[in-house]
């Protein structure tokens, strides 16, 4: 296959880069090459990105894959219209065949070719960021700036961070060396030896309906950097987003010498299921998946064949001991609490508060203060309505919308959930959180805040004590996992006994958070996303042990 874009010419355009990202998960320090602001690609950039998007609507994609036997496609938005685009269906006997046969060359490509193609790949999506991020908002439900940065440039670093560490872990070993062993008076003994990063196989990528980039590039690109093919199964209500990140690849691919192949898009009829069929096929290796707990746990339990890695759900929590910024405090939670209307796997759940209250600079406040003055600062947040529409988004599903309506019976509300019209958009299901308060002290296995709520829903929980919070939070972490805890303390003594439980239990922590870095926000290339630790993922994002198990080291020697 003739290669219009060579391997000198991809590293002198992306070697860069590359040092650069290797720097990064090095150093942990800030740094991102894919700009956040959407002025920074161009005057003609919003208008190009947009008509791109309306281009594609009502079309059908044909990426010319093998085994196409039909056409599937249902996605609505959840701000209202049908996007009414067709995408290929797949018979697996023809294309998985057909996907494996590019491996051999990908593999012998070595470690450095395959990751400068997967960052052309990355560069040509940062590239078509505003169609990327429409297609993401009507998707997902974002509104438009978390869609562009959350969808775009931030799914974009975790995609070249995934790379960078799989270069990272292939290249430990060096490609070849000569070994020779003295034996005295003889000739010494004398092999030369080389040494292969190997795939695995053929990857499933099963991507969400949240974060179809976010959470899916960095399980794509894992896999493809260590010399997987790549199947791309999206979730029915979000296949654009991951359709035009595989015709991206495709189209690399081929420009590069390789065979398309490597990359595919399986789409689901209606109720079909796709996604268990292809996890317990021999030909599948590694999985990739995010979404509910139920479906997470089927595959660990069931795809034996494969190196599985999940992210499922857990219960986010936030203890409060004290503060010495109580308006910075209310401000940072009421903004977590509130963005894409709490539909991140990050977002703060269980609110663990002192029932005799916290020291504040305020003063010391009760539990129904802190409760009733969070709320207000919620709803201040989100008064005016043009602000809540950009903060919010839209309901993804309708099941969010049924949590959501049924917590308000589950104890008194401290904050009511309201309709929030949107104007462009008046078919967008629009609703601002709701924060009801519980009692710890009444629990039993059954109590609200002992199991994940997705959505908007928040439960301020009273306790004894601090020490009762973090008894509290050690047994839904271990039970249920979590993806991130806060806490809030001015005590020395505290803040290590809260730290000593997120590492015992391999939770991520967040300590007195009152400006502008959130607790469901995480940087590529410094931040971890997840441990890997507890049952909310069995994977982080992104380490060395999420890349170093999609490749083996195989070993030849030969007689010097």
């Amino acid at each position: 296959m003739a290669a219009e874009l060579t391997v000198p010419q991809l590293s002198a355009k992306h070697r860069p880069t590359l040092d650069q990202a290797l720097s990064a998960i090095r150093s942990r320090a800030y740094w991102s090459p894919h700009p956040e602001h959407p002025k920074a690609y161009g005057e003609s950039a919003p208008a190009d990105g947009l008509a791109a998007f309306e281009a594609v609507r009502g079309t059908r994609m044909d990426l010319g894959q093998p085994g196409t036997d039909g056409w599937a496609g249902a996605e609505v938005s959840p701000y209202g219209p049908a996007l009414e685009i067709e995408y290929p269906h797949v018979d697996a006997d023809v294309l998985l065949p057909a996907m494996k046969a590019g491996m051999g060359a990908w593999r012998d490509a070595g470690p450095e070719a395959r990751a400068l193609v997967c960052i052309e790949i990355l560069a040509r999506i940062s590239a078509r960021t505003h169609e990327f991020a429409h297609a993401v908002m009507h998707t997902s439900g974002q509104a438009f700036m978390m869609a562009f940065q959350a969808g775009g440039p931030h799914a974009q670093d975790r995609g070249l961070e995934a790379v960078a560490y799989a270069y990272e872990e292939q290249t430990r070993v060096p490609g070849e060396a000569g070994w020779s062993k003295p034996q005295g008076k003889k000739d010494p003994l004398e092999l030369g030896k080389t040494f292969t990063a190997v795939p695995r196989g053929i990857a499933l990528m099963i991507g969400c309906n949240t974060f179809p980039t976010w959470n899916g590039y960095p399980g794509l690109f894992a896999s493809l950097a260590t010399g997987n093919a790549v199947l791309v199964k999206p979730h029915p209500r979000a296949v654009l987003p991951l359709a035009l990140t595989v015709k991206v690849a495709r189209e690399v691919l081929a420009e590069t010498g390789f065979d398309p192949n490597l990359v595919a898009l399986a789409v689901e009829r209606p109720g079909e299921g796709i996604a268990k069929s292809l996890a317990v096929r021999p030909e599948i290796k590694l999985i990739d998946y995010t979404g509910s707990t139920e479906f997470g746990d089927w595959l660990e339990a069931n795809a034996r064949q494969a190196q599985v890695y999940t992210e499922k759900a857990g219960v986010n929590t936030v203890v409060l001991d004290s503060t010495d910024n109580y308006k910075g405090m209310l401000a940072n939670l009421a903004f977590s609490l509130s963005l894409y209307s709490g539909q991140m796997c990050t977002t703060p759940q269980n609110l663990l508060i002192p029932r005799e209250g916290i020291a504040t600079d305020a003063g010391h406040k009760s539990y129904d203060e802190v409760v009733a003055d969070l709320a207000g600062s919620v709803g201040g947040l989100l008064g005016d309505d043009a602000r809540a529409n950009a903060l919010l988004g839209a309901l993804v599903n309708p099941d969010v919308k049924v949590r959501l309506e049924a917590a308000a019976s589950l104890g008194e509300v401290a904050l009511a959930s309201r309709e929030v019209a949107n104007p462009e958009f008046p078919d967008a299901v629009v609703r601002t959180p709701v924060m009801v308060k519980l009692d710890a002290g009444k629990a039993d296995d059954s109590a609200p805040y002992l199991s994940e709520c997705f959505g908007p829903v928040s439960f301020a929980v009273a306790v004894d004590s601090t020490a009762d919070a973090l008894e509290l939070l050690r047994r839904t972490v271990r039970e249920k996992g979590a993806m991130t805890v806060g806490a809030y303390t001015t005590s020395a003594d505290t803040e290590r006994a809260i730290e000593e439980v997120c590492l015992e239990e391999s939770a991520q922590l967040s300590l007195n958070l009152t400006g502008g870095v959130y607790v469901n926000q995480t940087a590529a290339f410094s931040d971890f996303h997840g441990s890997g630790g507890n049952p909310a993922a069995n994977a982080a994002l992104c380490d060395g042990a999420f890349v170093a198990n999609r490749f083996r080291v195989v070993e030849v020697r030969r007689q010097a």
